[in-house]
């Protein structure tokens, strides 16, 4: 299963600007995702000189400092040498560049860039003003390090993915040049570039290797796409209760505010004006109609969807704190004290990428059961078998379902916490450590999941809400069912369904689906 990238549906920030305050969420995927350059703040870099020369009066001194005039880790009480500081500091960063694996996807590569840079800029680091400088022009250049998948344990911070981009700082390691290029020597790359390579100084090393920078850029891209992933979630479930004749009164404000969650409130607030209208639902709301209470995956949709949600907005502030951070060890402070810590612990960002790890493996479990009810002529309310064309020669869309069948049960296997594990390390120093890389790795798999059952979710309704004819779906959901025709997933004999899958796929991703329906409603979707 391939991680899709989605585009954003909103037009990305041409430039952004870097100085010491916290990036945004939309800024990480506007740099990460869609190119956009860095631009350094002036006084920003005023306070990256500042705090260098603290660091330059602590080298001259005769007692160690961790970082500046000692060894790492486990080395920590070992003095180096003035000369041979250099020299320790490229070792570091080269020791440290171990990853192993695929590479790393280049959205996630830049992001982890930009997010080393914000915490260069805070002033807090102690490194010189062209090392910052060396980053954004990296970034600005579209020069991408390769990061290898396997080398992070999440303490202290992302160290391997991290060390791999400072080695390209160096003019040493490999990169590609922009979007899906070949892989090169970080010398020649640079040298094209007109990049001059970095010497590191004192503490520098230690500086470009120390944060939670990869797991926090992946957790920013997936709240951003997640986000739209929850409403597209809300227009298939519409799609699903107007196709299979369930009643829209479960989802009155009324019914709601009795169970004060927002994330519910919100979800139902968008399946009312979802199926507002629909001469499908009108059509069966008399007297007549003997159903009372439709299934959970019909029914429950805004408490399941409401509390994935609140989960979501759990995880953003979280990421908001962290995008304020400066994660470094030793750190500079205010007063000018170099302090050792343990913020680069990943705790706080892995607890959450595993947590809407949960989550989006429940929404696509709940999304998958619609599908299904979609195929089984006895709770489908009439529609064909599995929605084929001619029953007995056609199978329809029935392997549809088990492909979204096995993509849930993939995505409960990632569902499993990675930030409950902890591994030693570096001679029992860093004995307890996040695992939050790894609980971001999985987590892009798993909404890469959750968009293709959603796909095929959509897909599922819409060919049962065209074989409802001769009566009209909804504005909005209709509006969906005219946007997969268009790339020809319309009733009719079994075909090649694949190339549809992946086409509807696309139109999820890029959040085309959920725009169109928000259009139709005239309205923006929470």
């Amino acid at each position: 299963m391939s991680t899709i990238a989605p585009s954003s549906s909103r037009t990305a920030a041409a430039s952004v600007t870097v100085g010491t305050g916290p990036l945004s969420i939309d800024d990480v995927v506007a740099v990460a995702r869609h190119g956009a350059s860095v631009t350094l703040d002036p006084a920003g870099l005023e306070g990256v000189a500042a705090s260098r020369a603290i660091v330059e009066g602590l080298a001259a001194d005769p007692e160690p400092h961790y970082g500046i005039s000692t060894g790492f880790g486990a080395l920590a009480t070992t003095f180096i040498a003035e000369d041979r500081r250099a020299q320790l500091q490229a070792s570091l960063v080269r020791s440290h560049a171990a990853g192993s694996g695929a590479e790393v996807e280049r959205e996630v590569v830049r992001a982890l860039m930009l997010l080393r840079l914000s915490t260069l800029m805070t002033g807090r680091t102690g490194v010189r003003r062209e090392t910052a400088e060396t980053y954004a022009a990296i970034l600005n250049a579209g020069i991408t390090p390769v990061v290898r998948e396997y080398g992070s344990l999440g303490c202290s911070g992302d160290l391997a993915p991290l060390a791999h981009c400072a080695l390209v700082a160096m003019g040493e390691g490999e990169v590609r040049v922009g979007p899906g290029g070949v892989t090169d020597a970080a010398s020649e790359a640079l040298a094209a570039a007109g990049i001059t390579p970095l010497r590191l100084g004192e503490k520098e090393g230690l500086a470009l290797i120390n944060g939670t920078d990869g797991m926090l850029g992946m957790l920013a891209l997936a709240i951003h796409d997640l986000r739209r992933l929850l409403t597209t979630a809300d227009v298939a479930a519409a799609m699903s209760v107007e196709g299979l004749l369930g009643t829209d009164a479960v989802f009155a404000e009324d019914l709601h505010a009795l169970r004060p969650q927002r994330g519910q409130a919100a979800s139902a607030s968008n399946l009312r004006r979802l199926l507002a209208g629909s001469p499908i639902v009108a059509s069966h709301k008399g007297p007549e109609c003997t159903r009372v209470q439709d299934a959970y995956s019909l029914r429950c949709a805004p408490q399941v969807h409401g509390a994935a949600r609140d989960t979501l907005a759990h995880a953003a502030s979280v990421a908001e704190a962290e995008l304020a951070s400066a994660i470094d060890n030793p750190v500079l402070t205010l007063d000018g004290r170099v302090e050792s810590n343990g913020n680069f612990h990943g705790a706080p960002v892995g607890y959450v990428l595993d947590f809407l790890a949960i989550a989006v493996a429940d929404v696509a479990s709940m999304s998958e059961r619609r599908t299904d009810r979609f195929l089984d002529r006895a709770r489908n309310q009439g529609l064909p078998p599995f929605l084929a064309h001619e029953v007995g020669v056609d199978s329809g869309l029935m392997i549809a379902q088990y492909t979204a069948a096995g993509i849930v049960s993939e995505l409960k296997r990632l569902a499993v916490p990675a930030s409950v594990d902890s591994i030693p390390s570096s001679a029992m120093q860093e004995d307890h450590v996040s695992m939050g890389w790894a609980a971001a790795r999985k987590l892009r798999r798993a909404l890469d999941g959750l968009t293709r059952v959603l796909a095929i979710e959509v897909m599922t309704a819409s060919r049962g809400l065209a074989l409802r004819a001769p009566l009209e779906p909804g504005a909005a959901t209709g509006a969906v069912v005219s946007l997969v025709a268009g790339v020809g997933a319309v009733p009719g004999p079994d075909r090649f369904l694949s190339p549809e899958i992946e086409a509807i796929t696309g139109l999820v991703a890029s959040g085309e689906v959920a725009a169109r329906a928000a259009t139709a409603v005239g309205a923006a979707l929470a």
